[in-house]
């Protein structure tokens, strides 16, 4: 049977008892345990403060270590702090004190008010009520972030030398409607999204094998729009080095209740998908790749 490892950055890794399958799988935005000084210093509802996770997301692929493949899953929740961005995109405006050289506050993100640290939610919601100090920004990043991708970095390298190259599936979901740091509010009117950073982050049979396999199930795909891959993708996918990165994003209307955030009825039709996507991907090979 699968075990739980929880790490000291408050992961978790699902691990199968013997890794049969050349594949990782993560979900860095699913977690949902909040510091209390966190909501503390919000200025919105614990409820608001949910609105940018990928909820459920572990839930959806807990398939994976069944099949012979670990799971790695962020407890702690993006809002509080994002692993899937440089460890220091950081906007200045949110923080009392100066911030050091080496942070990077002009990227994309910052300015969409999500980076690192996030300025807003999802919905474009300011999170503070004050400003932050920089101690506060690294407090997060050696207690949640450091530790997920010294734990991600670990399987990554371990999959690799024990079967000579590794599948990274990077697991996320997207709102039904609009794209989160732009002012777009338009449905979203594909199912998944596939982000390989334009074909730079993994071999083409990576993403044709999950786009056949979803496409037959009856979902519509699309590849790299709006979502190419963050932090994660573009930072792990080395197809020279043979490590392969395919971000996968989910329309949360196949399996929640945005609103409330609460499952609904297709949960549990997207877990039998996902089992069997999983199983699609189990005979890829190196040579293949």
């Amino acid at each position: 049977m699968p075990a739980y490892e929880v790490g000291p950055g408050a992961h978790q890794v699902m691990v199968p008892e013997r890794q049969r399958l050349p594949i990782v799988f993560a979900s860095p935005h699913s977690g949902r345990d909040y510091p209390a000084h966190f909501i503390e210093a919000s200025r919105l509802s614990a409820l608001e403060l949910r609105r940018s996770e990928d909820s459920f997301v572990e839930e959806i692929f807990a398939a994976a270590p069944e099949h012979g493949a670990p799971l790695l899953h962020a407890l702690f929740p993006r809002a509080y702090v994002d692993p899937n961005r440089e460890p220091f995109e950081l906007d200045p405006s949110m923080f009392a004190d100066c911030l050091p050289h080496y942070a990077n506050t002009r990227s994309p993100r910052v300015a969409a008010g999500l980076g690192t640290i996030a300025r807003v939610v999802a919905s474009g919601a300011e999170i503070y009520r004050e400003k932050l100090r920089f101690v506060d920004a690294l407090d997060r990043i050696r207690g949640c972030y450091w530790p997920y991708h010294t734990a991600l970095r670990t399987l990554v390298d371990q999959t690799r030398a024990k079967f000579g190259f590794c599948l990274l599936i990077d697991c996320h979901s997207m709102p039904s409607k609009g794209v989160p740091g732009s002012d777009n509010a338009k449905p979203i009117e594909v199912d998944f999204v596939l982000g390989d950073a334009f074909g730079r982050s993994c071999a083409r049979a990576l993403t044709d094998r999950t786009l056949a396999c979803l496409e037959a199930k009856g979902y519509r795909v699309a590849k790299n729009n709006p979502y190419s891959g963050g932090f994660v993708t573009r930072h792990y996918g080395r197809p020279s080095q043979n490590v392969h990165c395919l971000q996968i994003e989910i329309n949360r209307r196949l399996y929640m209740d945005e609103g409330r955030i609460e499952r609904n009825g297709g949960l549990e039709r997207l877990k039998s998908d996902i089992r069997d996507l999983v199983e699609a991907l189990s005979d890829l090979t190196g040579e293949g790749l």
